[in-house]
């Protein structure tokens, strides 16, 4: 196994600091990134994708769990620091500069089947995280996703209804999928700390229930929890037919979106798809 210099070396000689703007902040724990990269399980041979590996903390966890990584990376500060470990690591490591919400990923990884793992950047996770959970196509050609979010928006990704947590990235990240939180991480163990704690979430694609559009869950999810103080009459009338969906289910359309369980949110879907 590569012997690597500490992170806090490598990030000094490269003259590398965390980039606000970028959404940055780096983590030096390796035993703290070896217990993420373990996370999706045996990870030898496998491809993983991984997004804003920065100075490649988590990329080198990955390598040396035996991991071949295509990594992302749109700030050109930190591709020095990536290609050193891409030297020390031969054929394991491929390094793409690019923003990767304009890449496509299953192009990116050659069509076959791959692990998300990332410390993703605060201002994209969310973007990312959603377009990684739609399309008709199902199961997706990702057999996991391991990311890093803030605390808030991980507890929102596997919320329960019925509370204020609860909403459309609870729906999005479950009606085909199981979503958990795997790990929490403290905000001091990121440089520069964030203002808010930190937790990783681990998906698994599950079972595409029949009948039912994954354009036609978003649609109504968006709809339901973009008034979600409203009655359900009120936030769904947009969605020609929702409102007597509703009626046709026996669900009060006086209720309020974060009530429903996500069984009723592919329910009002599949009469809607007919």
């Amino acid at each position: 196994m590569a012997e690597l210099p500490p992170l806090r070396e490598v990030i000094a000689r490269h003259g590398l600091s965390a980039s606000k703007a970028l959404g940055q902040n780096f983590l030096f724990d390796e035993q703290l990134l070896g217990r993420i990269a373990a996370i999706p399980g045996d990870l030898d041979g496998k491809a993983v994708l991984e997004i804003g590996p920065g100075p490649g903390g988590l990329t080198r966890a990955l390598l040396r769990a035996g991991a071949r990584v295509t990594a992302i990376e749109m700030d050109r500060r930190c591709l020095p620091a990536l290609a050193e470990l891409a030297d020390a690591f031969p054929a394991q490591l491929t390094v793409i500069e690019g923003d990767a919400l304009k890449l496509d990923h299953a192009e990116v990884m050659g069509g076959e089947p791959f692990a998300v793992l990332s410390n993703l950047p605060y201002n994209v996770g969310t973007a990312l995280f959603v377009r990684w959970l739609g399309g008709e196509e199902w199961p997706p050609l990702w057999t996991s996703l391991t990311l890093m979010f803030q605390q808030e928006v991980a507890q929102r990704i596997v919320a329960e209804p019925g509370g204020s947590a609860y909403g459309r990235l609870a729906v999005l990240a479950q009606w085909r999928a199981q979503a958990k939180l795997a790990m929490k991480v403290h905000r001091s163990a990121f440089t520069p700390p964030p203002k808010v704690m930190s937790a990783i979430v681990h998906v698994t694609p599950g079972t595409m229930p029949e009948g039912v559009t994954a354009r036609m869950v978003e649609r109504l999810s968006e709809a339901a929890f973009g008034q979600r103080r409203k009655m359900l009459r009120q936030s769904l009338k947009g969605v020609p037919g929702a409102v007597e969906a509703l009626d046709e289910l026996g669900i009060d359309p006086q209720r309020r979106a974060e009530t429903l369980a996500i069984t009723d949110f592919v329910a009002l879907a599949r009469i809607l798809c007919r």
